[in-house]
């Protein structure tokens, strides 16, 4: 079998596979033929990958006595490859929607994968077999919808461990595939339209920002003054008038109405062109996109006190988001001969523009109101802007037996939030409306936050294949990685003269009135620096990790192999926060082995076994004494300095049948054990009656289950001609049962309140609770029909999964107060795609239809007497788009 080209449609599993010699035994095989086999659509589809290690699919690879038809097969590691074809059929405009059809694969919040009911700081996310730095400040690993699918030729999910991945794998890895350039030249653009029916031409909030927002980009009205930069890192209050009537008050603070928020839009264009020159061959492969969404959600957000299920607050607020994602990426390939060289180029601006209307109820002020209507009414506006940029060379070189990958990249991330603004006002009896004194329980604050992470990284990997009756190939490689962030939250709050109240007259004005410059200088009112009121205003993270590891794979009788290799790894993690606020300082060195065997007993059957041992590093968040508010659920987070590193020993087994080609059944079973996992704890500070989330580390736990696949096509050429000649039905089915269970006692935790004595676990945790994220079913289904001789495809996906615990639940006054829940429930969404040609080109016509059940978010506490506490409940809406392309 010859090597694909990397400007082949989709590369042939290009050399950087988990084992890559084993990848290439099935592509070409014609043993095992499935019917409606010489369509295009029946075809085995060659898949693009570019992942960690070093290999060479030059050469066909055969086991022994047997066949090997599909390439997830031909692996000896547990993977799920997402192709560009199960990308398209799927629908989703991101990578992370995309995901969810995986056997064992939820996303919870905005974009993070959980596999197997672990979270994400148990999986790792690649780029091309690069590690990547997340723009997002609450999370280490990056929020996968990020990723349009425009840009992505394929997506791998390893879910059990070999050497060559980075030993942060507790769940899996998720690596992602950029394109390649074609073989033929193309352009293409694309276009679509949709709408929510909850949020589309409905009412919803917003405010101006700047003239440049509906492209995400600030035009400069939220530039942050040097002065604010200079007090946020002194540490010190501004009461200096000139300097605050700079800051921007009515583009920033003014929310109004909007009875029609507009319908959903994106456009795209990509392109690609190859050069023949001598012995080279030069790809080019361009993408860029913009897309602007929005969602409201009239959100139920409770807070509870009481072992009974009694409030702290009752409160109910409207959100409109506002999401703008612009995307670009450039890559070049040289190809000469056995060798390849690719230059990827990444560029993803995601931001979001945020406006809050609440009202809310407190304990001390009367749940409901003491007077007869909601003790406060609150408005929030923000702006998150956040941006990734990465750039990397990978070189695949083939020597004959021996095969070198040589990988380096430098990666960036930005997260901006300028003018985080919050007011909140007291309703007064006197004048029956609310007013806003600037003086407690009112008030206004203003935040700046700031964060920029520079990652660079390299590898070297090796694979030599020994000229022997058995296959028998041995690698090794080196990698390194270097992260280093910076990150500030300077935080104030407007006070009247002498830090009392405004008078009575003052305090009735709208926002940005009360702000004005007139009352400004006027009454005297100034801005007190409260960055340290809990944590560090700002603080330097860093993380370097240099690893080796040897690695080997061979048929040890016929029809048995294995892969088996140890990967030693070595990382210093440091968090100095400003002030004198504790930081943190890791320095850890594992040795992590993996083993895998995989006895293939008949020739479309075999049985896998794998062992391994994994590690799971505290992200920066979880360790940042700095408080951070999350724009889903409207909670702050704090991290925790005194977190240490999880160890994971992992096992499982699994049987496949690959009865026809691309068509299989699976059954697996796993179990995982968890030296102290780290784990998200609400709690009320006191004083306070809002919800903040801290973290800790539990004792152990234990995490078992099993999960089954299938994948089958039925010709429907049965049914007559005509209409059914080239048609094929699609079944696609997934299901995975998961079971954790903490296990607690005596043991001392830290507290996941910053400053606070360590605790015992059992306080924080139940004995036998579930884990965080993890859900105990989770359900994929597809049912399809498509034309095997063209592009025409309808169908239905299906989406189940329990419930799952976001947060431990709070402590209030030493009492543990019931878990959080999320009950994400049943998904149905319809995709269309039908294909045709017109002057020469070639279009697309899509439609989609997303939560056609209507399917709400609930997050919530359940007490005694069947009391429920929504903590972050709303309504979602049904989504429907219709999108056009056309290529040339």
């Amino acid at each position: 079998m010859k090597k694909s080209t990397a400007f082949g449609s989709l590369l042939l599993l290009t050399t950087q596979l988990v084992a890559p010699h084993a990848l290439a035994r099935a592509a070409q095989d014609p043993a095992v033929v499935s019917p409606g086999q010489d369509d295009p659509a029946a075809q085995e589809e060659e898949v693009e990958i570019s992942a960690p290690g070093a290999g060479d699919t030059s050469d066909e690879i055969v086991v022994i006595g047997r066949n090997i038809p599909n390439v997830i097969k031909a692996t000896p590691q547990v993977v799920s490859v997402l192709s560009s074809a199960d990308i398209a059929r799927s629908g989703e405009g991101d990578i992370a929607g995309a995901l969810t059809r995986v056997t064992g694969l939820s996303v919870v919040g905005n974009g993070f994968v959980y596999v197997r009911g672990l979270g994400d700081r148990y999986s790792s996310s690649l780029l091309n077999g690069l590690p990547l730095p997340s723009p997002e400040p609450l999370r280490r690993v990056v929020p996968l919808d990020l990723f349009p699918t425009n840009i992505v030729g394929s997506a791998l999910v390893q879910k059990s461990y070999s050497a060559n991945y980075p030993g942060e794998f507790g769940g899996g890895a998720i690596n992602i595939t950029t394109r390649a350039a074609p073989r033929d030249g193309f352009f293409e653009v694309e276009g679509s339209v949709g709408f929510d029916t909850v949020t589309t031409s409905e009412l919803g909030y917003t405010y101006d920002g700047g003239g440049a927002d509906v492209f995400g980009y600030d035009d400069g009205e939220r530039t942050v003054p040097g002065f604010i930069k200079a007090a946020g890192a002194d540490g010190t209050s501004i009461s200096d008038p000139s300097q605050l009537i700079q800051l921007s008050n009515a583009p920033t603070t003014v929310v109004f109405e909007n009875y029609h928020i507009p319908a959903n839009w994106s456009v795209g264009t990509s392109f690609g062109k190859t050069f023949d020159t001598g012995n080279f061959r030069i790809g080019v492969i361009g993408a860029g996109g913009l897309s602007n969404s929005w969602q409201t959600r009239a959100q139920k957000q409770q807070v509870a006190i009481g072992a009974d299920g009694g409030l702290a607050s009752d409160g109910n607020q409207v959100t409109t988001d506002n999401r703008i994602i612009a995307n670009g990426m450039l890559g070049i390939g040289i190809e000469t001969g056995e060798h390849v060289i690719r230059f990827t180029n990444v560029y993803i601006h995601d931001t979001l523009k945020q406006a809050i209307i609440g009202l809310y109820d407190e304990e001390n002020y009367g749940i409901p109101g003491q007077y007869g209507v909601p003790s406060f009414s609150t408005q929030n506006t923000n702006w998150f802007e956040r941006q990734l940029f990465t750039s990397q060379v990978v070189a695949e070189l083939d020597f004959g037996a021996l095969d070198v990958d040589l990988r380096g990249a430098y990666a960036n991330t930005k997260r901006k939030a300028p003018y985080e603004r919050a007011f909140r006002y007291e309703f007064n009896p006197t004048v029956n409306d609310y007013t806003n004194s600037l003086s407690a329980p009112s008030g206004a604050t203003i935040a700046f936050s700031d964060l920029n992470e520079d990652l660079w990284a390299g590898a070297a990997d090796f694979a030599y294949e020994f000229d022997s009756a058995r296959p028998i190939t041995v690698s090794a490689g080196y990698a390194y990685t270097d992260t280093f962030r910076t990150s500030s939250r300077y935080f104030f709050r407007f006070v009247g003269p002498n830090n009392g109240p405004v008078n009575l007259a003052v305090s009735q004005q709208r926002p940005d009135y009360l702000l004005s410059d007139y009352n400004i200088q006027t009454y005297g009112i100034t801005l007190r620096n409260e960055s340290t009121g809990t944590g560090a205003a700002a603080y330097d993270a860093s993380l370097k990790v240099h690893a080796g590891y040897v690695q080997g794979e061979a048929e040890l009788l016929d029809g048995l192999r294995a892969s088996v290799g140890v990967r030693y790894e070595t990382a210093k993690q440091r968090v100095l926060p400003t002030g004198a606020v504790a930081g943190t300082n890791l320095d850890n060195d594992y040795f992590l082995p993996a083993a895998t065997v995989t006895w293939n007993f008949a020739p479309d059957m075999q049985l896998r076994v794998h062992g391994s041992k994994t590690i799971a590093r505290p992200q920066f968040r979880e360790l940042a004494p700095q408080l951070y508010q999350d724009f889903e659920s409207s909670r702050q987070f704090i991290g925790n300095p005194l977190l240490i590193d999880s160890q994971l020993y992992n096992a499982e087994a699994r049987y496949e049948w690959y009865y026809a080609r691309d068509q299989r059944i699976s059954l697996a079973g796993f179990f995982k054990k968890i030296d102290n996992p780290i784990e998200a704890v609400a709690f009320v500070a006191a004083g306070s009656t809002s919800l903040q989330t801290g973290f800790s580390n539990a004792p152990s736990a234990k995490l078992y289950g099993g999960e089954i696949e299938a994948v089958k096509y039925i010709p429907l050429d049965t049914l007559g001609d005509g209409f059914f000649a080239t048609k094929r039905l699609v079944l696609i089915g997934n299901y995975t049962y998961t079971k954790s269970k903490l296990e607690t006692g005596d043991e001392l935790v830290p507290s996941p309140i910053l400053g606070a004595p360590a605790v015992q676990s059992s306080l924080l945790f139940d004995d036998g609770a579930p884990l965080v994220g993890q859900s105990d079913h989770l359900v994929n289904f597809q049912l399809g029909i498509e034309d095997t001789a063209s592009l025409s495809q309808l169908t239905v996906l299906f989406n189940y999964a329990s419930e799952r615990v976001t947060n431990r639940g709070p402590v209030v006054e030493g009492v543990r107060l019931p878990d959080i829940v999320e009950k994400p429930g049943l998904t149905i969404d319809v995709v269309a795609r039908q294909g045709f040609k017109l002057a020469g080109a070639e279009f697309e016509l899509k439609f989609e239809g997303r939560n056609l059940t209507k399917t709400r978010y609930q997050e919530y506490q359940s007490f005694p007497n069947d009391v429920r506490v929504d903590t972050n409940t709303y309504d979602v809406g049904r989504k429907f788009t219709v999108g056009l392309s056309a290529k040339f």
